[in-house]
């Protein structure tokens, strides 16, 4: 019977934190051998022998961003890193490097990248690094900032090679901080910590720049053409406003028209008879009676008042 075989993928790499190096060298260092030890005890003597002047050869100095990586017979010193400050160095079987932990910045150069949407644009991008383990710095690598620098291009083209053209346009955080991540742990065994990433500036092509300024300029004509039809629709509907409002103001104007009419015609009846003029008052003090109870009325003749206004 045929057995059947079953996969099981590997499990995800697991970023562990960073972790000095220094008892490699402690292990390296203890196996000087026997011509090492006399070439230890050689030198210590000379020294001796020729103090105080060894001291202006033996004595270094440090300073506070700095490290020393010291070699004894071409093997790591024990202890790490020396420094800040004074330290003393064997002569004849001991040298060291010194190492700056400031932070250093450089220009990617500009790339030439073919994006996911086969657009060509050339992109240049600033990084921020240090050096976070001097002697791994050294020990792990021959140029830890040179490897640094191409190792940046390289990762600013893989990059921006996965991205569309509208997202390295808009996007911009985001790939830096994929960038700085990549950087980090592609770095880690070389002693450097990447703290930045930074993209600079993006260049199209210049026939892509005008089609890109073509396709701006109609799509801000096609909005300004919707801005002018919204400003129409609303002047229509103001003047549909403004004609229903003239409309009842000649309605109005009508219904005043016969109402003077009207009026005209009542009071012409009511001026050829004076009984109808009587009936027409005493029904006015009648409707007023009715309304408010507390009003006094004096009925006063018209004829009374011309008497005095001939005076």
């Amino acid at each position: 019977m045929k057995k059947s075989v079953v996969f099981t993928p590997p499990p995800p790499p697991v970023l562990l934190p960073r972790v000095s190096n220094h008892y490699q060298a402690e292990k390296n260092s203890a196996g000087l051998g026997f011509c090492g030890w006399v070439l230890t005890i050689f030198s210590w003597i000379l020294v001796m022998l020729t103090f105080p002047m060894s001291l202006c050869i033996c004595l270094k100095v440090v300073q506070e961003y700095e490290r020393a990586v010291i070699f004894r017979l071409g093997r790591l010193f024990s202890g790490g890193a020396k420094g800040p400050g004074i330290f003393f160095v064997l002569p004849c079987i001991e040298s060291y490097t010194k190492v700056d932990l400031r932070t250093v910045s450089f220009d990617v150069p500009p790339q030439e990248v073919l994006t996911k949407d086969s657009v060509t644009v050339s992109v240049d991008a600033v990084v921020y690094y240090r050096v976070s383990n001097a002697t791994v710095s050294v020990a792990n690598v021959e140029n830890a900032h040179h490897s640094t620098r191409l190792l940046a291009q390289t990762t600013l083209r893989n990059v921006l090679g996965t991205k569309n053209l509208s997202e390295i346009l808009s996007e911009r955080d985001v790939i830096s901080s994929s960038m700085q991540m990549m950087l980090d742990v592609a770095t880690e065994h070389w002693g450097i910590m990447v703290e930045r990433v930074e993209i600079k500036d993006v260049r199209l092509p210049v026939q892509l720049q005008r089609a890109m300024a073509a396709e701006a300029e109609a799509a801000r004509e096609a909005r300004a053409k919707v801005i002018a039809a919204e400003g129409e629709n609303k002047a229509a509907r103001a003047l549909k406003e403004a004609a229903r409002e003239a409309r009842a103001k000649v309605i109005a104007a009508e219904g005043e028209n016969k109402a003077a009419r009207a009026l005209k015609e009542a009071s012409d009846i009511i001026n050829e008879s004076s009984s109808a003029l009587q009936l027409r008052y005493l029904q006015t003090l009648n409707t007023i009676s009715a309304e408010k109870n507390s009003t006094i009325i004096f009925p006063l003749p018209i004829e009374f008042l011309t008497h005095f206004i001939k005076k």
